[in-house]
């Protein structure tokens, strides 16, 4: 291929279609569930091209798009951006006028130079654009530290850099971790509330779960996504689903926590206290949560507090956060205030509205000023209350902490959606392929990162997300993290299973993540379950990422596997969010709901009788081990301990215990493939007693007990 071109002469349209979405990164089959592989169709290839900018219509155009495909690289003095491992010699190609001279060197971050050696490379020159075009290699020496550097190349007088970023081989953080083992709790945190929440789990609430449970011996509190969703009522019910994953919910705001509510005056005061007590009330019920009633409380509030002048210490704070915070912190602040002025599908956000940088978003800037102000300042306030959890957690003798949750995506239409633009695909979402669960295969509507310009970014606006996560965390858990490697592209208007893979480059996207958590000493837990290529797990394991394991999916050919084969270097759990609370499980409550939803693609008894064979299978191991009496006892509750005592028996470092199992809610909080047919996200913590509240919940005797049950298998730290 050294002369860059191929003939197909004559060749079928099919194969050259087939050849240039290999050259893309776009799958052209994969394997199902049900290990039968199978082909993608032309319309599908031919569409996810386009979203990824590449004409695909007659053969010829396929010709010169394969043919520019494999010049690119050639066309350009040095690569978009170099991603390296920590202490290994890495080389980059450089291209120039053959023959002419090329000098190569790097910037680190600190400002130390570093030079480059040139490596011997074979590589025939190539005819492009009428010059002929040698290729280089040069080592990027193996001393160069971890960090975000610039690599710089002269080429007699023609300069180009492009970022180079030195990740770590293996997250320290996870080797600190080894031969250690630490419980915590996993917990929705909106459904976690207290006698002074406003109706929904807020970050005080964290902090005191935190301090409850660090005292209880948890090493970590696992919580649902903060990112933030509509900056005003109606919002998005799913953490899943936010408008940026870079910025915080204020939803979770604790108003009588920020430090101005103190200097209110009398009549402000009665105003927050009126409305405080209005929404005390939805504390003690089990009906559903409404996000949109506290939301719009805790705005009015909210509205009050920015009023409040602040004192000289906490005027600085806040530039300074501004500051750090920068362009991105101003663009997220100016789409909340249009969107405060612009229903989201008005025609503005097509036209004069459609970027940051429009002639209309520089007037609105002006005009909304007090707006954006506003804005910013809600994220400060999210950023300090977080800050404050994680003390709250550490204080309590956690190990880790805080984890949270990163989404897979974004909402369309959402701020991410609007101001990056640039490095997202558009024409397509994200979803995954049918499977056992999902028997129609997902579509979760997200737009996907476009692999090739956020290559181009240097992966700035992924950086400046996970650095914003993680700055309050002892750790990170990234759900489907298999979405680096490949996500399943749909075409817009097309079903689920009319989709298809496109890879990205897993080597950047993981090492990026594990450089960030690094230096916020943080672990990383990947949601790796469902379908993937075996290699992916090994991989995650070199780089120090935590697995994830949930006892109902761990089972080979032969049946539910013993605990001692569990992965040591993984977050074990009974359960998930996306399956009933284990007492609900054990009732079949899974099946009844995916019935009633008309989810099933079999016979309801089929699907019961698997169901239960499975659970039987799983209650043997436990009965095998002495966990479980005879069969024929019904204690829920005995056999959800013993569940947990299960997995303390196996060498995960990381035993996660749903809050849910622990005061014996049956509800389930989301079921994976609807949307509006079932109140996802909308279920409070509440046990067979009603609400559980935080202030009793370390009296409750099914806390006590599952706790109990924990801490006296999990033998002592030596």
């Amino acid at each position: 291929m050294a002369d860059g071109m191929h003939h197909h002469n004559g060749s079928s349209a099919p194969i050259l279609l087939r050849e240039l979405a290999a050259a893309h990164g776009v799958g052209t089959s994969y394997w199902g569930w049900d290990g039968v592989e199978r082909s993608v169709a032309d319309s599908t290839l031919r569409s996810v091209l386009a979203a990824l900018g590449v004409p695909a219509g007659a053969p010829e155009e396929m010709e010169r798009s394969l043919a520019e495909a494999r010049r690119a690289p050639w066309r350009r003095l040095l690569p978009p951006v170099a991603v390296a491992r920590e202490g290994q010699e890495f080389h980059v190609n450089v291209h120039v006028p053959h023959g002419s001279a090329v000098n190569v060197w790097i910037i680190a971050e600190d400002g130390r130079r570093y030079e480059a050696t040139q490596r011997e490379n074979w590589d025939a020159p190539v005819d492009v654009d009428g010059v002929r075009t040698g290729r280089a290699v040069f080592a990027v020496p193996d001393l160069v530290p971890l960090g975000w550097h610039t690599l710089w190349a002269d080429n007699e007088g023609t300069v180009a850099q492009c970022p180079l970023i030195v990740t770590p081989r293996r997250l320290r953080t996870t080797e600190a971790l080894a031969g250690r083992r630490n419980w915590g709790l996993t917990a929705q945190l909106y459904s976690v509330r207290s006698s002074r929440s406003w109706g929904i789990g807020d970050f005080s609430d964290l902090a005191d779960l935190a301090a409850m449970t660090g005292e209880e011996g948890a090493g970590f509190l696992l919580v649902n996504p903060m990112h933030a969703a509509e900056p005003r009522p109606p919002v998005e019910d799913s953490p899943y689903l936010p408008t940026t994953r870079r910025y915080v919910n204020p939803l979770y705001l604790r108003i009588e926590e920020i430090p101005e509510y103190g200097y209110l005056d009398p009549a402000g005061r009665a105003e927050v206290e009126r409305l405080a007590t209005a929404q005390h009330a939805a504390n003690h019920s089990t009906g559903l949560l409404d996000r949109n009633a506290s939301y719009g409380a805790k705005l009015a509030a909210l509205e009050l507090l920015f009023g409040v002048p602040r004192d000289p210490a906490r005027t600085l704070a806040f530039a300074d956060f501004c500051d750090g915070e920068g362009k991105g912190l101003d663009d997220f602040a100016l789409w909340c205030a249009l969107a405060e002025k612009l229903a989201p599908g008005a025609p503005q956000w097509a036209a004069e509205a459609s970027s940051p940088g429009t002639a209309y978003c520089k007037e609105q800037r002006a005009l909304l000023a007090g707006r954006i102000e506003f804005h910013r300042w809600l994220q400060w306030l999210c950023d300090q209350q977080l800050e404050a959890a994680q003390r709250s957690a550490r204080l309590s003798g956690m190990e880790i902490g805080v984890i949270h949750d990163l989404a897979v995506g974004v909402k369309p239409g959402g701020a991410d959606d609007w101001s990056l633009a640039g490095v997202l695909a558009r024409d397509v979402t994200v979803g995954a392929p049918p499977d056992m669960f999902n028997q129609q295969g997902q579509n979760w509507t997200q737009p996907p990162w476009h692999p090739g310009r956020l290559a181009e970014s240097g992966y700035a606006a992924y950086r400046d997300m996970l650095r914003t996560v993680l700055r309050h965390a002892g750790g990170i858990r990234v759900d489907h993290i298999l979405g680096l490697f490949r996500l399943w592209w749909i075409p817009a208007g097309a079903g689920p299973e009319q989709g298809t893979y496109v890879y990205y480059d897993h080597e950047a996207l993981i090492g990026i993540l594990a450089l960030e958590a690094q230096r916020a000493g943080a672990i990383v837990i990947g949601e790796d379950l469902g379908v993937f290529e075996p290699w992916v797990r090994d991989y995650l394991a070199e780089r120090g990422i935590f697995g994830t394991s949930i006892l109902w999916f761990e089972h080979d050919a032969d049946g539910p596997i013993p605990p001692e084969r569990y992965r040591q270097q993984c977050l074990t759990s009974v359960n998930t969010h996306d399956l009933p609370p284990t007492a609900g499980y054990l009732a079949g409550d899974h099946v009844t709901l995916r019935e009633s939803l008309g989810l099933l693609q079999r016979p309801v008894d089929e699907e019961r009788a698997e169901a239960a064979a499975e659970q039987q299978a799983v209650l043997g191991l436990l009965r095998e081990r002495g966990l479980l009496p005879a069969p024929g006892h019904q204690d829920v509750q005995a056999t959800v301990e013993a569940l947990y005592a299960f997995t303390t028996l196996t060498p995960s470092s990381l035993l996660g215990v749903a809050l849910v199992d622990a005061v014996g809610e049956t509800r389930t909080q989301n079921q994976p493939g609807t949307s509006t047919q079932y109140p996802n996200w909308r279920i409070p913590l509440a046990g067979p007693r009603g609400p559980v509240l935080l202030d009793a919940l370390q009296a409750d005797p099914g806390f006590r007990s599952l706790v109990g049950t924990i801490r006296s298998a999990l033998p002592p730290d030596a």
